[in-house]
């Protein structure tokens, strides 16, 4: 199968406010959100998936669209199924499929927002060993685990999105301290009318 790229955080980014996570599954989706300084996710729950992909939108759409505005999310990061050698897995076509009506709606409502496929290899599997480190086998944590997942999912961007803007910042400062190297000091300038 082709490689699948997903989306990095970057000059795009909307700026402070909550993102809202979603792992799309297809029996579950799992829901998080962060806080509106864009630092930590939290579950938010789990929402059991309705439209199929030659579907019209069901319940589980518009859920996921309430969710979108009860939050008043700035940004939606939808996890892209990848296996690890970057290559596409076969939900992701689900994963794009959601993500492309939670677009189409937002859009037709006139309240579009950045869709974002984040890269989410490992994420289930992160959420089943958080389980079972809190003592619960996958029957018990069945309907936790894709909000655990969705966690990760955006907790990973988040991370990212953090790191981007670090870097941003230290190269807009670089680019200052060196504009300050080069132009003249007030003292220089006031030598320079008294010659």
């Amino acid at each position: 199968m082709a490689q699948v790229t997903p989306d990095t955080p970057g000059e795009d980014d909307p700026g402070r406010g909550r993102r809202i996570g979603i792992d799309v599954g297809s029996v579950r989706i799992g829901v998080a959100s962060s806080d509106r300084d864009a630092t930590f996710a939290s579950p938010v729950e789990t929402v059991r998936r309705t439209t199929g992909l030659k579907d019209r939108d069901s319940e589980d759409i518009d859920r996921i669209l309430e969710i979108i505005e009860e939050y008043e999310a700035v940004e939606v990061v939808v996890g892209l199924p990848r296996n690890l050698d970057g290559s596409g897995s076969r939900s992701v076509k689900h994963a794009k499929d959601f993500a492309f009506r939670i677009n189409r709606r937002l859009t037709a409502a006139g309240k579009p927002l950045p869709i974002r496929m984040a890269d989410e290899r490992l994420s289930t599997v992160i959420a089943y060993q958080a389980l079972h480190m809190s003592g619960k086998n996958e029957r018990q944590g069945r309907a936790v685990v894709d909000q655990i997942a969705a966690v990760e999912i955006l907790q990973s961007w988040l991370d990212e999105r953090r790191a981007y803007l670090g870097r941003r910042e230290a190269k807009t400062a670089e680019g200052a301290a060196e504009v300050r190297k080069t132009s003249p000091s007030p003292a220089d300038m006031v030598r320079k009318r008294q010659c």
